[in-house]
């Protein structure tokens, strides 16, 4: 049998396109491996029953698919070389030398793949495409990450030992040795091999991968280099054209009844806006805020809400002095989707963040409710602001830009390639709140870490885990320093009793799960501390996400202005209480015990979710109209730029109407 498999073979490769199938086999063979290792690397998340089989054969066929589009361009390059191209001795040595080449890229995808899956549990996605925009971030980030001059010599190996197998067993040589064909003879056969891996790219759609149950075997069934094709592709994905939807009316007509729960007053009728006026009674307090956002501070890390970590003293210390937002969840996954609900109180649209998509100057943020206020705003981050687009979006959203670019070379004492430590930015921070203070103004910083990210480097000497080596655990602790040395340095400081600080993560450090969006990976710290004791101290226990966050800081200062966030104060007592989350693809709307998921193709579904397990049953659907009505919505007022901030003499205009309603109401009979 393995003889007659081997003579059939021989005479595939006794062709002009036998190196499309050399390069096919070898494809195959490494992609397998790949997946094999993966498999190993998470085997003790991945559910090991008869869906394996399942998982292999999906496979598979992702596998051909990404070979033969890898491989198209080869089979165009050999309808055109001559007859009698590789009978020529440097001919033969410059096609053996691309054989080698092709090894090593592909070896190099092994040794990628199983990096990415290191730090993210997936199959190469949106987070990869990106990465080949910010090339120096993610070198120098891989490059103190991992021993790459051993990683190379690997790589560089291993690709030696299979090209010598290859040669070893003559099948370049069987390829050398073909026939000479005539230019239709090859035209024909190449057409082949193009037509197919056209409709392999036009037929295939990572959407048909079945969920498996777990998200861990579905990742396992794609092909890292078919995913990566696909992230390219589908970078910006049309809501109205992929997810379910209601008529625009009642999507809008559904999610005014939410927006209702805050007892606003709506400004938009029944127009497709979500722009309303939030009236309060009293005075209005007018402290500076400085939100601190932590990189990947996932909840667990504290030891207020996980007693075995040890990692968080400060925070644990300033928690016991704050109002603290026990059941606060992360909209999304990475940085930007952090900073999109933080600043504007979106839910998550699926593909990439507002933050880093086209026509995003002018929306209706945090930062500019305050800056008509007469508050000094600015973004302050620890590394390059150009990286996710950063600088555009807070320069273009009213925010001064302040990061490792616009300080001076002195002003660093250590970085990495993520950015300076949070010590130096936290100097920086100090420095910008001086100045606003000595200039009369009120400030509202947005401030951005860097350190807890890897390669988890930080100062020596800080804490008593060593940098790099203690990993995450080292990276959070010293965080947890950073943060409370800057409290200290700040109580020395004119502004400090009348500041506000807000302490939040822009999302988990792993949301790696068996689900496709696993709740429990969302949970992150909401902490307000106000030394000057202008807010309440205590615990808010009711379920919210990031969207929530505005509206909340803004309702614990009594500021009445018009608003079009999505969120609300979390603090009124009417309405459901939800978290609104998802990933790049997957938007869901989670209450306590219960989640709704909708998924590209028009899919839906809702399920029962236990906490101490954390599974889904799934059940039947009761509020996906809901679900739907916020991301629905969404998406149509950013894409028709209806999303809009609401100027000053806007705010002044709302404000008089406002108050003439009441008038009118108190003063009737």
């Amino acid at each position: 049998m393995i003889t007659l498999l081997s003579a059939r073979l021989r005479r595939l490769l006794a062709r002009r396109h036998g190196a499309v199938v050399l390069f096919l086999l070898l494809f195959l063979s490494l992609a397998g491996v790949t997946r094999v290792l993966l498999l190993l690397k998470s085997a003790r998340a991945v559910d090991w029953d008869f869906g394996l089989v399942g998982v292999f054969l999906v496979g598979l066929v992702f596998d051909l698919s990404a070979g033969l589009l890898w491989a198209a361009p080869l089979a165009l390059l050999l309808i055109f070389l001559p007859a009698g191209f590789f009978t020529r001795r440097w001919a033969q040595g410059v096609a053996a030398a691309g054989f080698f080449g092709a090894i090593y890229l592909l070896t190099f995808s092994i040794v990628s793949e199983w990096v990415f899956w290191d730090e993210f549990s997936v199959r190469f996605n949106f987070i990869a495409v990106d990465y080949l925009v910010y090339t120096k971030e993610v070198v120098d980030n891989i490059r103190e990450s991992y021993p790459m001059p051993l990683l190379f010599a690997g790589i560089l190996g291993v690709s030696g030992l299979l090209a010598w197998l290859g040669w070893r067993t003559g099948l370049l040589q069987t390829w050398f040795q073909a026939a000479p064909e005539p230019l239709a003879r090859r035209a024909r056969a190449g057409g082949v091999w193009i037509g197919a891996a056209l409709l392999a790219g036009l037929a295939l759609d990572s959407d048909y991968i079945p969920s498996f149950g777990n998200n861990y075997n579905r990742e396992l069934a794609k092909n890292g280099a078919w995913s990566l094709f696909a992230a390219f592709r589908n970078n910006e994905l049309d809501y109205d054209q992929f997810y379910p939807t209601l008529p625009l009316d009642q999507a809008f007509k559904r999610l005014k009844v939410e927006l209702a729960y805050d007892g606003s007053e709506s400004l938009s009728g029944d127009g497709p806006d979500t722009l309303r006026y939030i009236r309060r009674e009293g005075a209005e307090l007018r402290p500076n805020v400085i939100q601190i956002t932590v990189e990947s501070l996932s909840a667990d890390f504290l030891s207020i809400f996980n007693r075995a970590s040890k990692l968080t003293p400060n925070l644990e210390e300033i928690a016991g002095k704050s109002l603290v937002f026990d059941r606060f969840f992360a909209t999304g996954t990475r940085t930007d989707r952090g900073m999109e609900a933080l600043t504007l109180a979106v839910p998550p649209t699926p593909g990439r963040s507002l933050v880093k998509r086209p026509r995003n100057e002018n929306l209706f943020t945090l930062g500019s409710v305050f800056r008509h206020r007469g508050y000094d705003t600015a973004f302050i981050y620890g590394g390059f602001g150009y990286f996710d687009n950063m600088n555009y979006f807070f320069g273009n959203n009213g925010y001064r830009v302040v990061d490792r670019a616009s300080v001076a070379s002195a002003d660093i004492t250590f970085a990495n390639a993520w950015g300076a430590c949070d010590e130096d930015l936290f100097h920086w921070s100090l420095r910008e709140a001086d100045a606003a203070h000595a200039g009369g103004k009120p400030f509202h910083h947005f401030v951005m870490t860097t350190s807890n990210h890897r390669p988890f480097t930080y100062p020596e000497g800080r804490i008593d885990l060593p940098s790099k080596t203690a990993g995450r655990a080292g990276a959070v602790k010293y965080s947890d320093y950073a943060i409370g040395k800057f409290l200290r340095d700040a109580e020395s400081k004119p502004w400090y009793k009348n500041t506000v600080f807000v302490i939040v993560a822009d999302h988990c450090a792993s949301v790696a799960g068996k689900t496709a969006l696993p709740v429990q990976n969302y949970h992150i710290p909401l902490i307000i501390f106000s030394p000057g004791g202008h807010l309440p101290k205590g615990h808010i226990t009711d379920l919210m996400s990031q969207v929530d966050y505005a509206p909340t800081l803004l309702g614990l200062l009594n500021w009445s202005y018009a608003t079009r966030f999505f969120g609300r104060d979390i603090r009124t007592p009417a309405g459901g209480r939800r978290a609104l989350i998802g990933n790049y693809q997957k938007l869901g709307l989670f209450k306590s015990g219960m989640l709704s998921v909708l998924m590209p193709m028009r899919r839906s579904a809702e399920y029962d979710f236990e906490d101490k397990t954390f599974t889904l049953r799934e059940r039947a659907a009761t509020f996906t109209d809901e679900t739907i009505a916020y991301y629905q919505t969404a998406s149509h007022l950013y894409k028709n730029r209806l999303y809009r901030e609401v100027g000053a003499e806007e705010q002044a205009r709302y404000a008089r109407e406002s108050a003439a309603r009441r008038t009118a109401v108190t003063s009737l009979p």
